[in-house]
């Protein structure tokens, strides 16, 4: 196993930070030797270029040994007095290491290295060293912190969208057996009076849960395939109520490929049903349309005889409060926050208006109202 950690994606911060201060003392030293009317710039090269290998060493094994003192970013003082025991390991492989490359490269140029004395020029550069070890390890500390600031983000935003896959699937099986439920239902009161009807009314179901099945864990489908879901819906009720209901579909053909919310067309639906179409003897004409409004896609279920259960004092508009009207907005919360909505309003010349207002994620043309 190699003992130096290659630098990896996650490093390329301090890596540029790295070789720029390099690169500056190379040039610094460089400037001055020039500038003082000496002769042969490689030495300076050499200088700098040898303390820049030892360093970068004696860095990448100290990043590697330490690696474990991760877990102590969050008590500063403790990771910082854990690293304070390579310091004196910098002073004792760096002066050694930089001060023997330089003497062997003078000596195959045939010249000779000279310094100052080894006890002077231990105090010397143990002091540099000491600064720059300080200074490096706090751009450590600081790098190392943010990163871990990022990983806890990017682990948080993973368990809410792992939080908010398992609310979206909790709902979609609460909705669909409540379908099947109502449908159900449907067949079983036609069985008394008409089997024929019943029949037909039940290879309809079985037409619109083969579509459901198609759907899989998909929580958004286009809105054509939710408009043939919705028709067959529909279709099963309009059978049970052939007499008192009629239903007129108003399409923006230019939106079927605009993906919306699976399974939200036919709670709309199922609240006229049940909560007009069910009390009434008399009939009873819904309006389902699609069209685009000022970057959303809006979807109505207009029915022309039902009332608001409990209207507000003013504006006419209600939230309803069933379970599939409940259901619904719990997933349009999940999949697009505030951006979504679903309000229910009386329409001025009698009846209940149910309008969804999604985001509508297509080209800007089909998008414009």
């Amino acid at each position: 196993m190699s003992v130096l950690p290659p630098f990896n994606r996650r490093q390329p911060a301090f890596a540029g930070a790295w070789i720029l201060f390099w690169v500056l003392m190379v040039l610094a030293s460089v400037q001055e030797f020039v500038r003082s009317g000496q002769r042969g710039v490689w030495q300076p090269v050499l200088w700098e270029t040898s303390s820049a290998f030892v360093a970068t060493v004696l860095v990448l094994a100290q990043a590697r040994f330490t690696r474990r003192l991760d877990r102590h970013l969050g008590s500063p003082l403790r990771w910082f007095a854990l690293q304070a025991p390579w310091l004196p390991l910098f002073w004792l492989g760096f002066i050694p290491l930089v001060y023997g490359i330089r003497h062997a490269v003078y000596a195959l140029a045939g010249t000779e290295y000279r310094h100052d004395p080894w006890g002077q020029l231990f105090v010397y550069e143990a002091t540099r060293i000491s600064i720059y070890f300080g200074l490096f390890v706090a751009i450590r500390f600081g790098l190392k912190s943010y990163r871990l600031l990022l990983d806890e983000r990017l682990r948080a935003e993973q368990a809410d969208a792992l939080l908010r896959q398992a609310q979206l699937q909790r709902l979609a099986q609460q909705m669909q057996p409540h379908f099947l439920f109502n449908a159900l239902n449907t067949i079983s009161s036609l069985m008394h009076t008409d089997v024929e009807r019943a029949d037909a009314t039940l290879l309809l179901l079985a037409d619109v849960l083969r579509s459901t099945l198609a759907l899989g864990e998909r929580h958004e489908t286009p809105l054509a395939a939710e408009l043939a879901l919705a028709r067959g819906y529909a279709g099963v009720m309009a059978a049970r109520f052939e007499d008192r209901v009629a239903v007129d579909w108003d399409v923006d053909d230019a939106l079927l490929d605009v993906p919306v919310p699976a399974l939200s067309l036919q709670p709309l639906l199922e609240n006229v049903f049940k909560h007009t179409v069910e009390r009434r003897r008399g009939p009873t004409r819904i309006r389902v349309s699609a069209h685009a409004d000022a970057g959303a896609l809006v979807l109505r279920v207009d029915d022309d005889a039902g009332t608001l259960a409990a209207p507000p004092a003013a504006g006419g508009t209600g939230t309803g409060t069933g379970i599939g009207l409940a259901n619904l907005r719990a997933r349009l919360a999940a999949l697009y926050g505030e951006r979504a909505a679903l309000a229910l309003a009386a329409l001025p010349a009698g009846g209940v208006r149910a309008e969804l207002r999604v985001p509508c994620q297509a080209t800007e043309a089909a998008c414009v109202s």
